[in-house]
């Protein structure tokens, strides 16, 4: 897993953030993992899943036409390109 170091934090952002975790009942990294989710990955993102299945629904598609679909799908491998 990825790790970040954060360089010349000022004093009063770690007491706050020690603070805030304290609060929360987790670590100080812990509480930089949560804030930094958060910031990136928005709750009101669109899920791709979430998505497809919305539009499955709006069009009518039944379990049985999705299992129609599945046994149409090909499902042998690809063959890799070659660029010679």
């Amino acid at each position: 897993m990825p790790a970040v170091t954060i360089r010349n934090l000022p004093e009063e952002t770690h007491r706050a953030l020690k603070v805030r975790a304290g609060r929360h009942g987790r670590s100080i990294a812990a509480e930089i993992r949560e804030i930094l989710d958060a910031a990136v990955r928005p709750a009101e993102r669109v899920k791709l899943g979430s998505l497809l299945a919305s539009i499955g629904r709006e069009a009518g598609l039944s379990d049985g036409d999705v299992d129609s679909l599945q046994s149409l799908r090909d499902e042998a491998p690809a063959e890799p390109m070659s660029f010679e």
